[in-house]
């Protein structure tokens, strides 16, 4: 499914082969810690909950640390208010470069968003990044340093965290563990619509390691390829 909403990606580095030279975890820093709203590029975590996991991947799909990343919390972090409709942006410390498709996930706190864990089904997609193949159906990766988009118009209004996932699937399955890099930003969404987001789904639980998308070899017969995870929500009112 194809979201309704106008989509914005900002591509500031490497459209990435799938050939790519593969780099350690220890050369990566795939870290989403700045939030951009109204054209402010917001200083690091002012708006995105910190966590303890520096530049290491969350490869456990069975742990919480799935949901915002490793010792993630929101208490001490900032909430921004933006309007449905709003551009967004979350800014890496480094452009992305490992290959692997890129969702943006949000789940609605029932109070304020800096005292919600993330549990429960509550989260929905809005996005979904993957490859696109030219006619010889080689495969390119929408690989960026800034990734911007949408809040839903039909969004009920009210707290939400939003989180962006990057998986990382340039060492294939099973030989390697696909890696999920992961941060939230807290958010208040006003003039929102009547809209029902879904399918919701569990954090974890919403991706179960049996998926295409996760188990792929993308060095081999690789020509198509579909985002693991729910559908994305239309963002559409009722």
């Amino acid at each position: 499914m194809k979201s309704a909403i106008s989509l914005v990606v900002a591509l500031t580095a490497l459209a990435s082969q799938s050939s790519a030279h593969l780099l350690t975890d220890a050369e990566r820093a795939d870290i989403f810690e700045r939030f951009t709203h109204g054209g402010t590029l917001y200083p690091v975590y002012q708006y995105i909950r910190p966590n303890t996991n520096m530049n290491s991947p969350v490869i456990d799909l069975t742990s919480t640390d799935t949901r915002c990343n490793v010792g993630a919390n929101g208490s001490a972090t900032d909430t921004i208010t933006v309007a449905a409709g709003d551009a967004f942006s979350f800014t890496s410390d480094v452009a992305v470069y490992h290959d692997g498709p890129l969702s943006i996930y949000m789940a609605k706190a029932p109070a304020a968003a800096k005292d919600f864990d993330g549990s429960g089904q509550v989260w929905f997609k809005i996005l979904d990044i993957g490859p696109t193949f030219d006619s010889s159906g080689t495969a390119t990766w929408n690989l960026a340093q800034t990734y911007t988009y949408n809040i839903p118009t039909a969004l009920p209004s009210g707290d939400y965290i939003l989180r962006i996932q990057q998986l990382a699937i340039h060492n294939p399955y099973p030989a390697g563990t696909p890696q999920f890099y992961i941060e939230c930003a807290q958010i208040t969404v006003t003039g929102g619509g009547t809209g029902t987001p879904g399918p919701l789904v569990s954090i974890p639980g919403w991706i179960d390691g049996t998926e295409p998308g996760y188990v792929v070899n993308i060095y081999n017969d690789f020509h198509n390829y579909t985002v693991p995870g729910p559908a994305v929500w239309a963002g559409q009112n009722a």
